[in-house]
């Protein structure tokens, strides 16, 4: 299945092919900051799993750390997705591709957490190990 999805104008759009490699919630201050939200919802896809189907002229794309790279519409300013050049996924964020049935496995970061979630879901203080984090659980 292919999921659509759009900025905040529809000048640009996207296409995010199959299922996502891991759904979950980030708690990080960046992410925190970057979605003007308490937590983000992410969905990790493969880099060939997304395409730009319209509107690629319009990205601007912002780098704070060399592990994200964050792209925006130039327009409107609306959050489409953010690039992790070092684990090789593209964070399509939830909202952007609203035919997703998000169904969220875990919570990174949330040692930074500033809205507890009690839904029975994994804890990580900060990354899976795999991901370079110390995998170390927290409760809820």
């Amino acid at each position: 299945m292919a999921h659509k999805g759009q900025c905040f104008c529809g000048a640009v759009e996207l296409e995010a092919e199959g299922a996502p490699e891991a759904m979950g919630y980030c708690h990080c201050h960046s992410c925190r900051s970057w979605s003007g939200g308490p937590v983000n919802a992410f969905s990790l896809w493969k880099p060939a799993a997304v395409t730009v189907t319209k509107g690629a002229d319009q990205i601007a794309t912002f780098a704070k750390t060399p592990m994200s790279e964050r792209k925006s519409c130039k327009i409107c300013g609306g959050h489409l997705m953010t690039n992790h050049p070092t684990l090789g996924l593209v964070d399509v964020f939830a909202a952007t591709i609203p035919t997703l049935d998000f169904q969220p496995a875990v919570h990174v970061n949330y040692q930074e957490t500033v809205l507890p979630m009690k839904d029975g879901l994994p804890k990580l203080k900060d990354f899976p190990k795999e991901f370079g984090g110390s995998g170390e659980m927290m409760a809820e």
